[in-house]
């Protein structure tokens, strides 16, 4: 990995902090790759992985934001250029283990789009929200793409066309953040949640983001059908039978 990023990796827990403060953690483009190989290469083999920012800023959106656009380019380059961030997104979804943010000072952007893609998201109580691409004449699809199945449509058009900076209070009213604690315990408050992921068998662990995630694009009946097949599944695992679940 880069210096941008420092990187633990216990075999349990992949723990992952941007690592550009004098920034804001502001992510160029080869950032927003490499933590997505990171990710898609090591994120299966643990149990949990959490993604944090250096200093007083967990991320406040891409390097490139307000940049000249390229010209002259057609309608499949164009859409070339994004398709990294596209690709971060999905990767996140289709992680095996469960993603936790845990976010301070400014989330903007795709950093906002990094939090609420997240399966947990911890935040300061002093953290602010925002999504300023429509200020900087951007298409702000990308990000809207990583709150489609988060955000109720009519609120996040609104935080979309208003590019209101909104409280991790009103984040979590919207959908995009898990739980907001005094800063002071950020840190207490997201280990405490390791603690408790590294507690469960690992099968258990990632059923659980496995329907939460598949779940949500089928009808009720067939969801019903996965819950009751993955459930039998998942209790035979020999993990499960030592561990005491049921």
């Amino acid at each position: 990995m880069s210096e941008d990023y420092i990187v633990k990796n216990t075999g349990e827990v992949l723990d992952v902090t941007i690592n550009r403060p004098e920034r804001g953690n502001g992510m160029s483009d080869p950032m927003i790759v490499e933590l997505a190989d990171l990710v898609e290469k090591e994120g299966d083999k643990v149990r949990l992985v959490v993604l944090r920012g250096a200093g007083k800023d967990f991320c406040v959106g891409r390097a490139s934001m307000g940049a000249p656009r390229p010209v002259g380019l057609d309608a499949l380059q164009t859409r070339g250029i994004s398709d990294h961030v596209f690709r971060c997104y999905g990767i996140f979804r289709k992680c095996n283990a469960p993603i936790m943010a845990v976010v301070q000072g400014q989330a903007a952007g795709f950093g906002f789009a990094l939090a609420a893609a997240a399966d947990i998201t911890i935040a300061a109580d002093t953290a602010q929200f925002s999504i300023p691409e429509f200020s900087h004449g951007i298409m702000p699809t990308m990000v809207m793409s990583s709150m489609i199945d988060r955000v109720p449509m009519k609120a996040l058009m609104y935080h979309v066309w208003t590019s209101k900076v909104i409280s991790a209070e009103k984040a979590m009213e919207i959908g995009t953040v898990s739980e907001v604690v005094p800063e002071a315990e950020l840190e207490r408050t997201a280990q405490a949640f390791i603690d408790r992921m590294l507690h469960f068998a690992r099968p258990a662990v990632l059923a659980v983001k496995e329907y939460g995630v598949n779940a949500q694009a089928i009808d009720m009946s067939k969801a019903v059908g996965f819950a009751r097949s993955l459930h039998a599944l998942v209790n035979s695992a020999g993990e499960m039978k030592r561990a005491g679940h049921k």
